[in-house]
C-alpha cells in the first residue's frame, strides 16, 4: 500500500544548480568494479545503470581519489588523470540514459592507505599510526603534510572536480567523513599540528573549507555536496556541536548540500558504526542531520538504515531532512525507488554488512539477500528459466520464499510449510551472538521475512502453512515441478536443544558466547552438525514421477548466503562467480 507521505519523497527537488526527479540519492559505496589501473569497466557501468533504471534521482559513484596518494583501495576508480575521462564519460552517460543525474565522490585516503595500494608514501595532517585493512591489515605511519603539500592537494580536488564536469557528471561530493584525509584534519586525535591547520576547530576545518571553496570555484555549474560526520564516535573525535558549526561554514564556503553521516575507523566500540549493522537502531545518524538542518539553510542529506520506504517517506514529510541517501538498500534491491513509488514491497537489506566486510577482505561487491548485485553485466534483466508452470515449493525459509517470489511473475507458485509460521532458520538466527560477522538482531531478520512474504503475496504466491505436503501424496498432484527447500536438520535430534538455547539467549552468555563466536565452532554449527534433508525427499517424489529440484540447506547444509544464492540460481540459471551447482 502506498504511504500518504510518499509523494514528497518522490517529487522533484533541487541541490544547487541541479534538479533531481526525486529526493532519493544513491550513496557512494566501494565496488571494486574498476580495473587494476582505475579504468571504468562494463561491469561497473552495468552496476550503476541498474540503480539508475531503478528510479534513483541521483547516483553517486564511489569514492575516487584526486591524486595518486589518495587511492585507498585496490580496483578503485581513477579520477586523478585525463586518461580516465573516456570511461568516466561512458559511465555518466549510462546513468543519464537510465534516467538519473550523476555525481561522483572525490575522496582522499590520507593516512588511511598504504604504499602498496597508492604507489607512493601516504600523507596525512600528522605522522601518527593508522591501521589499514585492505586484504590484510597493516599499521602505517604517514608523512605529515607541509603547507606546500596541503596547497597541492587542495588544487588536486579542484582539478578532479573539473575532470568530473568534463566527463558529464552533474554533481561532485567532497568526502570529509569516515576517517579519510579531510576527516583526519578535522579531528584532534589525528591532527596534532600547531600551525594554522591544527588546534581549535576553526584551524582544523581550514583544509575542508579551502577544498570546498576551490571545488565550487572550479565547477560553479555543478552541485557541490560535502559529506561530514555528525559524530566520530570516539573520545577526542568530532562531535555533534562541531559538525553543526562545520556544516554552517561549509555552506558559506560554497557547498550546495551537506550529507550527514557518522563513524570513523577509530570509532568505539567498533568502526562498524560507519555502516550501521543490524543491531544498530534504525536511522542512527538522522538526529545529527536534523541538528545540522536547524542551523543551515541549504539541503541536508541523511543516510544510514533507511531500508524501509516508510521510514524515508516520514523523514522527508516531517521536514527532518531534505534528501535520503541509500547505500546497502540499493544493493539489496536496485528497483527500491520504482517499487516504493508504486507501493510495492522492496527486498529488504538486513544490515548484515556482508557487502562491506567482504569488500575489505578483497572481494568484489556482493550482497547476501541479492546475489545479482555486482553481476548486472552477466544478467542485466534476469528472466526466469520457466514460465507457465505450476510449481510447488516445500519449505518457507529464505531459500523457498525467495525462489517463490522470483518465479511467481511467470508461474503459478504454491509454498507449503509444515510449521505454522514461515521463515525457517531465520526465525532463530537473530538470537545467536553473531550473524555473519556482526552482532545479530532478530528484529532485522523478522522485517526481512515479513517483507519477503508480502512480496510473495503481491505476486499471487499461495502460502500454505501448517501443512506437510509430503504426508499425503494427493497434495502435490497436478504440479509440474517441485522445489525442495526444507532446510537442514541437526544430527542426533539436537535441533530442539539448539532452538531452546537460542531462544533462551544462552548462546549470548558466557561461556557459550565465546564458543559461538569461534570460527571453527561456527563452521561446525552451520555445516558439519547439520544434515541436508533434500536427497531423501527427492528420491520419494521422483518415485511418484514428479520433476524435482533441491535448493538451499536442503541441498547442502551451510550458511544463509549460499542458501539464498541457490534460490536465485534455480530461478535464473548459473550466476557468474557463484559456485553453487544446481541439483536437479
Amino acid at each position: 500500500m502506498r504511504d500518504s507521505n510518499q509523494p514528497r519523497l518522490f517529487g522533484p527537488a533541487r541541490i544547487g544548480p541541479v534538479t533531481l526527479k526525486n529526493r532519493v540519492i544513491m550513496a557512494p559505496m566501494t565496488t571494486r568494479k574498476a580495473d587494476a589501473e582505475g579504468f571504468v569497466t562494463e561491469a561497473g557501468i552495468a552496476y550503476y545503470r541498474a540503480r539508475a533504471q531503478g528510479g534513483v534521482g541521483l547516483v553517486t559513484v564511489e569514492m575516487a581519489a584526486p591524486e595518486p596518494a589518495g587511492k585507498h583501495r585496490n580496483f578503485e576508480l581513477g579520477l586523478h588523470d585525463e586518461r580516465f575521462l573516456p570511461g568516466l564519460a561512458r559511465l555518466a552517460s549510462a546513468i543519464h540514459e537510465a534516467g538519473a543525474k550523476a555525481a561522483i565522490q572525490i575522496g582522499h585516503g590520507g593516512g588511511h592507505t598504504r604504499i602498496d595500494i597508492a604507489g607512493v608514501t601516504p600523507i596525512a595532517p600528522s605522522a601518527i599510526p593508522h591501521s589499514v585493512q585492505e586484504g590484510h591489515t597493516e599499521v602505517i605511519v604517514p608523512e605529515a603534510m607541509s603547507l606546500a603539500r596541503i596547497a597541492q592537494t587542495v588544487r588536486s580536488f579542484a582539478e578532479a572536480a573539473q575532470r568530473a564536469e568534463r566527463a558529464g557528471f552533474d554533481a561532485v561530493e567532497i568526502h570529509a567523513a569516515h576517517g579519510y584525509l579531510i576527516s583526519q584534519f578535522l579531528n584532534p586525535i589525528e591532527n596534532r599540528r600547531d600551525d594554522a591547520y591544527g588546534g581549535k576547530l576553526e584551524n582544523r576545518a581550514r583544509f575542508t573549507l579551502e577544498v570546498t571553496r576551490a571545488v565550487k570555484a572550479a565547477v560553479p555549474g555543478l552541485a557541490v555536496i560535502v559529506r561530514i560526520n555528525g559524530d566520530d564516535f570516539f573520545e577526542g573525535g568530532m562531535t555533534r556541536n562541531e559538525a553543526v558549526t562545520l556544516a554552517a561554514w561549509a555552506a558559506q564556503a560554497g557547498a550546495d548540500a551537506i550529507h550527514v553521516t557518522g563513524g570513523h575507523y577509530r570509532s568505539q566500540p567498533t568502526a562498524a558504526i560507519m555502516i550501521p549493522p543490524m543491531a544498530t537502531a534504525k536511522t542512527p545518524f538522522m538526529g545529527f542531520a536534523e541538528a545540522v538542518k536547524r542551523k543551515v539553510s541549504i539541503p541536508i542529506v541523511s543516510v544510514g538504515r533507511f531500508g524501509d520506504p516508510a521510514e524515508a517517506a516520514r523523514a522527508i514529510a516531517a521536514g527532518k531532512v531534505d534528501f535520503i541517501a541509500l547505500g546497502r538498500p540499493l544493493l539489496a534491491d536496485p528497483d527500491w525507488v520504482a517499487k516504493a513509488e508504486r507501493g510495492e514491497e522492496v527486498r529488504r537489506c538486513i544490515a548484515c554488512n556482508t557487502c562491506v566486510d567482504g569488500m575489505r577482505e578483497g572481494r568484489q561487491l556482493h550482497c547476501l539477500v541479492n546475489p545479482l548485485a555486482g553481476r548486472e553485466a552477466h544478467l542485466p534483466r534476469p528472466v526466469p528459466l520457466y514460465s507457465g508452470r505450476k510449481i510447488a515449493v516445500l519449505g518457507a525459509g529464505p531459500a523457498g520464499l525467495n525462489y517463490a517470489s522470483l518465479m511467481a511473475e511467470s508461474n503459478a507458485v504454491t509454498v507449503f510449510e509444515r510449521r505454522r509460521e514461515a521463515g525457517g532458520a531465520f526465525r532463530l538466527a537473530g538470537h545467536a551472538p553473531l550473524f555473519q560477522g556482526v552482532a545479530a538482531n532478530q528484529a532485522s531478520l523478522n522485517d526481512y521475512l515479513a517483507a519477503l512474504q508480502r512480496s510473495c503475496l503481491e505476486r499471487r504466491v499461495e502460502l500454505r502453512t501448517g501443512i506437510d505436503a509430503l504426508a499425503d501424496p494427493v497434495t502435490l498432484q497436478g504440479f509440474d515441478h517441485v522445489v525442495i527447500a526444507t532446510g537442514a536438520r541437526y544430527r542426533a535430534g539436537a535441533g530442539g536443544l539448539v532452538a531452546w538455547l537460542l531462544r533462551a539467549g544462552l548462546t549470548r552468555r558466557w561461556p557459550l558466547r565465546a564458543l559461538a563466536a569461534d570460527p571453527a565452532w561456527r563452521d561446525w554449527f552451520y555445516r558439519r552438525a547439520r544434515q541436508a534433508t533434500g536427497d531423501g525427499i527427492a528420491a520419494r517424489l521422483r518415485g511418484r514421477g514428479l520433476s524435482v529440484e533441491i535448493i538451499g540447506d536442503a541441498r547442502v547444509a551451510g550458511k544463509s548466503e549460499a542458501a539464498i544464492a541457490s534460490a536465485f540460481i534455480a530461478a535464473f540459471g548459473p550466476l557468474d562467480g557463484i559456485e553453487v551447482a544446481r541439483h536437479l
